[in-house]
């Protein structure tokens, strides 16, 4: 029954108004562009969503309104600047690039929209992220430089740790919604993290998906799996459910 939940509220949001907005915000002078959407009743917690290599599109503004739909105020970042959304896979690679190659930047975009965010909600939070934007959660989770996070979740996301970086010891608790059927970050890749995240004490949970590629999330994308994305989705309800509300 929580499946078909899952799968009634994501067909029915495209016809629905959307439960946020978009807001404008500036990180060092730079001028972006998050979307918000405030929790529907007394709110639960704040989730920080962090978009995929396209950019902050109707994906993840639809990731937030679901999640306000569950009670949590939902701030999408904006990591590449407002009105940069590429299109081509190379422009994609380029955006990305940029922020791989700055982590102390990419830190620093996330931070802001947390900043951007907590003026919305000030509520402990859980940061969440999709491909790219799983990865750039897990950057900064490592960092240890966001204050009130209750934890981290990744969907098909990046998962190897940079040379010179690791995870600290109160690193808040870990998600993994992984795809078995992955090419792009394989099993080899789960495995390395699972022993590292064993090495230093933290608590993490991975959950494999069997036959779900990567980006196996993306609605209306030929790598969409249904059966992957609802139990990907109610393990992160759970989450949220054990470190945001009490359980």
């Amino acid at each position: 029954m929580r499946f078909a939940f899952v799968f009634i509220l994501a067909a029915a949001l495209p016809l629905a108004a959307q439960a946020g907005q978009k807001v404008d915000y500036s990180v060092g002078g730079a001028a972006y562009q998050g979307y918000s959407a405030p929790a529907k009743g007394a709110s639960k917690g704040l989730v920080l969503v962090i978009h995929d290599w396209d950019g902050l599109t109707a994906y993840e503004e639809k990731r937030a309104d679901m999640l306000a739909a569950m009670g949590y105020d939902a701030f999408a970042v904006d990591l590449y600047g407002k009105g940069n959304r590429p299109v081509e896979t190379g422009a994609k690679k380029a955006e990305t690039g940029k922020l791989y190659n700055d982590r102390e930047k990419m830190r620093g975009l996330i931070l802001g929209g947390l900043a951007e965010a907590r003026k919305i909600s000030d509520r402990p939070a859980v940061v969440m992220g999709y491909c790219f934007g799983g990865a750039a959660t897990l950057e900064l989770a490592r960092s240890g430089k966001a204050d009130r996070i209750a934890g981290y979740a990744t969907f098909h996301g990046g998962l190897a740790t940079p040379e010179g970086q690791g995870y600290g010891k109160s690193t808040p608790p870990l998600l993994i919604a992984h795809g078995g059927a992955d090419t792009s970050i394989t099993m080899d890749h789960v495995a390395a993290l699972s022993k590292e995240l064993e090495g230093a004490g933290v608590a993490y949970e991975i959950q494999v998906y069997s036959g779900a590629p990567h980006a196996f999330t993306v609605f209306d994308s030929d790598r969409y799996r249904k059966r992957a994305d609802a139990q990907s989705w109610t393990a992160f309800r759970e989450f949220l459910g054990t470190y945001l509300s009490g359980g």
